[in-house]
Order: structure tokens, then sequence, then C-alpha cells
């Protein structure tokens, strides 16, 4: 799986992945770079289909990756997984800022998709 080092190690990036999975989910928006948040999306739609398939095993594997965030996982599999049940995918968007005035970098906003289907 080819993935973007985000200029932090191994140990960092996972824990900083799972972070912004975490807060997307609960709060259903983040404002961060757009090189994060593409990948963040690709892990808050492997949390939802996880949700999706909804086996004992797909939830321990979303509990893992959230550090045993027990509400969060509730929220997936109980709130999201029904809002997003006929939709094969996209369950987020990201809307691009303006730049970072420190360093240029681009700025977006990384939500969840609203409508049902």
């Amino acid at each position: 799986m080819a993935y973007r080092k985000l200029g932090v190690d191994n140990k960092h990036r996972r824990s900083m992945l799972a972070t912004l999975t975490k807060q997307v989910i609960m709060n259903g928006k983040i404002t961060t770079t757009e090189t994060r948040a593409k990948e963040v999306r690709k892990m808050v739609d492997k949390m939802i289909t996880y949700g999706k398939k909804g086996s004992l095993g797909d939830r321990r594997r979303a509990l893992a990756f959230v550090h045993n965030d027990k509400e969060v996982v509730n929220k997936v599999f109980n709130e999201l997984v029904p809002r997003y049940q006929n939709r094969n995918g996209g369950y987020t968007q990201i809307l691009k800022l303006q730049e970072r005035r420190g360093d240029g970098a681009l700025m977006v906003i990384l939500k969840l998709m609203d409508e049902e289907a």
C-alpha cells in the first residue's frame, strides 16, 4: 500500500491519522492540509466500510485503528452505517480553502457527506 510519509516517522504518522480520523467521525468535519486530508479520507472510508460489513472482526479492526475508542466505533456502526447504507464509497468531501499564511500549505475542509445518497 502506497502512502504519504507526511514528514514524520511511522508511529507518529499512524497516531496522527487515527486522531484525525476520530475527529472527522465525531465532529463531521476538520480543517487540515490537503495532503493530510487525502490520507485521512482513506482511513474514514475504511472505517465506514468496516461498519457496513458489521462483523465482530471488523469491529475489532476498527477499535484497533482508533486506539480502542469505543465511542467512535459505536458512532460508525450505529449512526453512520445506516446513513450511508445505499452508498458504495465516497463518504467524505474535500473543500479547498486558502493557503496557510506561514508556509503556504493549501488548507482544506474534510467533511462527511451530508445526504444519504
